[in-house]
């Protein structure tokens, strides 16, 4: 039965929507731990982590794990102004909404164009992450050929296959009904996090090595010190995206001033302690740290070599489960991104993505075209297996440097005294707020973010183009971005007509 006070509340979300222009379309069923797990499962710790560990080993040897740490706190800082933006405005499309309102309405579409381009790249990224566990599973998900390593044809090949059988799933979850897609994720991520505490417990217990073999860099690490950590840092950095999809959420969360700014704090805080445990782990019980396998096979191996067969395959399946429901909470904050900007009528098509389903409360126009393109660029792997690590680079790159264009003109707000006038939640308490640490963190969060970007999108020959005579993925990130930022421009000089973001005062108390 519905309270006095459950309609109050209600009444009070609807009415936040209605301050920034916006009628109500999407249905809000989803509480705080629904809200923390749309953050959870876009960062996804099992997912991400079983994915390049592997590669962060091989460039960055044991060492690799310092890098952990140091990307976790810059991403703190950056969640940080995220929660206080989450606060003031609770709207789909956060980083589009958020740029906009904070620069211009030219500069602030952009942020959101990089931004969704970017989440589409992620979710083929994390389609293919089911190469690195289910042929360790059961041999019988190894469709095409016999190596199952993703550095070799056919297991690029096979990724493909199953990131597309995977895209084909998610993407009639993601066209049903919210409260279908919310349970499954709070399942989802509740199994993820289960799974990740026994796997840390359980290497942790079946350790071979003292935590000192971490300031080791082993013979992996060609470039040294720096080089091993610059290069190890991949991994580190492509778990820890996705946090602010809590904000992206936020028409469909109860509460979400009070909510948001929350969980996406508790979303990476959580994260990145478990995922820095998991890799500590892992590099702990590997049975070797010098056969060559814990470069190549990863965790996969770890588990498998170290538990059993059994209770390896076990935890194995919980991972399966992982990247299922992150590949599925990205492909969401993708569409909610086009569904956000679409309805201010800045996307060709606009009309129709813009539609939501008032049955359903999804927009499902956005879903498929999110599916598409996604399972578009999974092609890639049957041209090299080359393409895994430059997609994975790419849209970590696009979404550094889309969180970029929010704290960048964040801080000139600050600087001109223009950001920080406190306001108040749905339950009058006063909103998340840095105060006088505002400054200091935001700039050191944007100095962060675009010294990552050039990290990650600088033209490695050994990262990115390891066998020669693939030009095009060494610079694949810089060509990508070249050709986003050009269509988009093309599109800004030729588009149909759009409105602007409403503008609103800081104070939304």
């Amino acid at each position: 039965m519905t309270t006095t006070d459950d309609r109050s509340l209600k009444e009070s979300d609807d009415h936040s929507l209605e301050e920034f222009g916006y009628r109500q379309e999407l249905h809000r069923s989803l509480g705080r731990y629904a809200s923390f797990a749309a953050g959870f499962s876009f960062i996804s710790v099992l997912t991400t982590v079983f994915q390049f560990f592997a590669f962060g080993y091989a460039f960055g040897g044991p060492v690799f794990f310092w890098a952990w740490p140091a990307v976790l706190i810059g991403q703190l800082l950056v969640a940080a102004c995220f929660a206080e933006l989450a606060g003031r405005y609770p709207i789909s499309g956060a980083i589009y909404q958020w740029s906009s309102r904070l620069s211009n309405p030219s500069f602030g579409w952009f942020a959101g164009w990089i931004m969704v381009i970017g989440q589409i790249v992620v979710v083929a990224a994390a389609a293919l992450a089911l190469q690195m566990v289910l042929p360790a599973l059961w041999s019988g998900f190894q469709l095409i050929g016999t190596d199952a390593a993703p550095t070799s044809a056919d297991g690029a090949a096979n990724a493909a296959v199953l990131g597309v059988v995977l895209l084909v799933l998610t993407t009639l979850v993601n066209i049903m009904d919210n409260r279908v897609l919310s349970v499954i994720n709070r399942v989802g991520v509740t199994a993820e996090i289960i799974g990740a505490v026994l796997i840390i417990v359980l290497l942790l217990t079946h350790s071979k090595r003292s935590p000192g073999i971490t300031f080791h860099t082993g013979t992996a690490a060609e470039g040294g010190l720096l080089g091993a950590l610059l290069v190890g840092s991949f991994t580190a950095a492509y778990v820890m995206i996705g946090f602010d999809s809590a904000g992206e959420m936020s028409e469909e969360t109860h509460q979400p001033r009070r909510t948001a700014p929350r969980t996406i704090l508790t979303a990476l805080g959580a994260a990145g302690l478990l995922g820095g445990l998991v890799v500590l782990g892992g590099l702990l019980a590997a049975p070797s740290l010098t056969d060559g396998r814990l470069g190549v096979d990863g965790l996969s191996y770890v588990l498998t070599s170290s538990l059993g067969d059994g209770v390896g395959r076990v935890l194995l399946a919980d991972v399966v489960v992982a990247i299922a429901v992150a590949t599925l909470a990205i492909q969401t904050a993708a569409s909610r991104m086009l569904f956000s900007m679409a309805r201010d009528g800045q996307l060709p098509f606009a009309g129709r993505l813009a539609r939501v389903n008032p049955r359903t409360g999804m927009p499902g126009a956005p879903a498929v075209v999110v599916g598409v393109l996604a399972g578009a660029l999974l092609l890639l792997n049957f041209a090299s297996p080359d393409a895994f690590l430059a997609i994975g680079t790419t849209c970590i790159v696009m979404l550094y440097l889309a969180y970029a264009m929010v704290t960048g003109p964040l801080l000139v707000r600050r600087l001109r005294g223009e950001f920080g006038v406190e306001g108040t939640d749905e339950t009058g308490a006063p909103l998340f707020s840095l105060g006088r640490w505002g400054v200091p963190v935001n700039a050191v969060a944007l100095l962060y973010g675009l010294v990552m970007s050039v990290n990650l999108a600088w033209p490695r020959g050994a990262v990115y183009d390891p066998s020669g005579g693939h030009w095009y993925f060494r610079w694949f990130t810089v060509l990508f971005l070249t050709v986003t930022v050009t269509v988009g421009a093309v599109w800004r000089l030729t588009g149909a007509e759009s409105r602007s973001p409403v503008a609103v005062p800081e104070a939304v108390a």
